[in-house]
């Protein structure tokens, strides 16, 4: 199963999109058509990445637009960015999410005592390659860490690509302590800090920052996965979400091939991206707490 992008509008604004299409050449939505198993004998997940390891655009799954579409996140008005807190740079993984799962904000989960954000489950790419904006990847799944973001379970599934060399001596998160020293670390510093140049205080976790193993973190994606089949299926109510697909063929939600290509066919054709604000480089330096 193969998935391939199409880019709207002009990059760096705030019209940009990416759709996604299947190997027929049919749109689709990367939220709800996607499978969440590459291989479901072997517990090998997809992953679609929003953004790649180094850069600062902060893309993501429109979850409350028709096909769901990538688009960057507009905060006060403006593009958003993340800052480079000192000693990172951008985003330090391939950063995305886990298609067919969402975690429910009515549901408050056991183990933080929070509810879920309404997104799909993020995933954070530790292999070597540079993924592409809008790559759908094959993934073993190695160990969770429970940020706790304004009051909301945002789960961060620590994964390997399945492509990477490297991904057979990665079975569990403590292959990444061994194999890959202070990853595990990095990732807790940068999701602690990361929107304090935003002017907010330092993110909080569940279980004391500390990382869940790959069984409890694949329990983690199996749940988030039956949250997901109770949306689509509309036995929980959808709120604020879009879910438009074409593929699900059970749901009331799905729709035609043409009703598809309206969506994308309403939205401005591709153009000559803008320019990335300078001060998008610039680094943060302060006092860790």
């Amino acid at each position: 199963m193969s998935f391939t992008t199409e880019e709207r509008g002009k990059p760096n604004t705030q019209d940009y999109r990416v759709f996604f299409k299947d190997s027929d050449g049919k749109y689709i939505s990367p939220f709800h058509d996607i499978p969440l198993y590459a291989d479901e004998a072997q517990n090998i997940f997809h992953a679609v990445i929003e953004v790649p390891r180094w850069t600062n655009a902060k893309m993501e799954i429109a979850t409350k637009d028709p096909l769901n579409p990538l688009k960057q996140d507009v905060k006060k008005g403006n593009l958003r960015y993340v800052a480079n807190v000192f000693p990172h740079k951008g985003y330090i993984w391939n950063y995305g999410a886990i298609p067919q799962t969402w975690e429910d904000p009515g549901h408050r989960d056991g183990d933080t005592g929070c509810c879920g954000d309404n997104d799909p489950i993020d995933v954070c790419d530790i292999g070597n390659k540079v993924c592409l904006r809008g790559e759908v990847i094959k993934v073993k799944v190695l160990g969770v860490l429970a940020l706790v973001d304004e009051g909301e379970t945002d789960w961060k599934v620590i994964v390997i690509n399945m492509e990477d060399p490297d991904a057979k001596d990665f079975n569990n998160i403590d292959d990444v302590r061994r194999l890959k020293p202070g990853y595990l670390e990095a990732t807790v510093d940068w999701f602690k800090r990361y929107k304090v140049p935003d002017g907010k205080p330092e993110n909080q976790f569940a279980f004391n920052g500390e990382f869940k193993d790959k069984d409890f973190a694949i329990d983690t994606v199996k749940s988030t996965h039956g949250f997901w089949k109770a949306l689509i299926s509309q036995n929980t109510s959808p709120r604020d979400l879009n879910c438009m697909n074409t593929c699900v063929s059970d749901s009331p939600f799905c729709c035609s091939k043409d009703d598809a290509k309206a969506v994308v066919d309403a939205t401005c054709p591709f153009g000559e991206e803008e320019p990335i604000p300078s001060a998008v480089d610039r680094w943060f330096y302060y006092e860790k707490n």
